[in-house]
């Protein structure tokens, strides 16, 4: 046996039969198929963006972005400007996607507290957003020793939301305090020439 003939005897055995070609083929088609499906149904690329009303693409969030939208930071401030990091773009697209796909398994698995509370990594983000758009005042009261940066880390001492807690989500909220919560209403998914056909069915 040549070598030729020895190289293509190695490549048809490590090589999977047609048989298998063709399901594995089918199999890929089907994963991908319903990969595309759940990123355009759930509107992915929306996170991109800063757009408040990507929260509410899960109604559980509907209560926070009402509380949001009626507060005074409502007309200032978008869920980005206090819930991700902005020291670097790197970190804050990170740190969305991190806690994005934490966020999609919990409303997932139908694992969401009635009333949502920040986990420890989110609350160190919305105080470093705090200092960061209110950093004459922060300064203030570090210099009179009321407020020190290890607050948040080590709760010995008070921190901004302890004081200003109705701000901007009101003092109470959840999904059962804020039943008829009116918010934006997300685009339906369903393209429009589906609905025409349909339409057009019924008539």
């Amino acid at each position: 046996m040549s070598l030729r003939d020895r190289w293509r005897h190695l490549i048809d055995t490590l090589l999977p039969t047609y048989k298998s070609r063709v399901a594995i083929v089918v199999l890929l088609g089907v994963v991908a198929g319903i990969g595309s499906y759940l990123v355009y149904m759930s509107r992915v690329w929306s996170y991109a963006g800063d757009d408040p009303a990507t929260c509410i693409n899960c109604h559980v969030m509907e209560p926070y972005y009402a509380t949001w939208m009626h507060s005074s930071h409502g007309t200032e401030t978008t869920c980005n400007d206090c819930h991700v990091p902005h020291d670097s773009f790197v970190r804050k697209y990170f740190f969305k996607a991190t806690d994005g796909l934490r966020h999609s398994y919990v409303f997932t698995m139908r694992g969401e507290p009635q009333s949502m509370k920040a986990i420890p990594e989110s609350q160190k983000v919305i105080y470093e957003n705090c200092i960061r758009c209110h950093s004459q005042l922060n300064q203030e009261f570090v210099k009179t020793g009321m407020l020190h940066g290890a607050s948040i880390t080590d709760g010995t001492e008070m921190v901004c939301w302890d004081c200003h807690r109705d701000v901007p989500h009101g003092g109470v909220n959840s999904l059962s305090n804020t039943p008829n919560a009116i918010v934006p209403f997300p685009k339906s998914p369903i393209p429009d020439w589906i609905k025409r056909a349909k339409k057009s069915n019924l008539d």
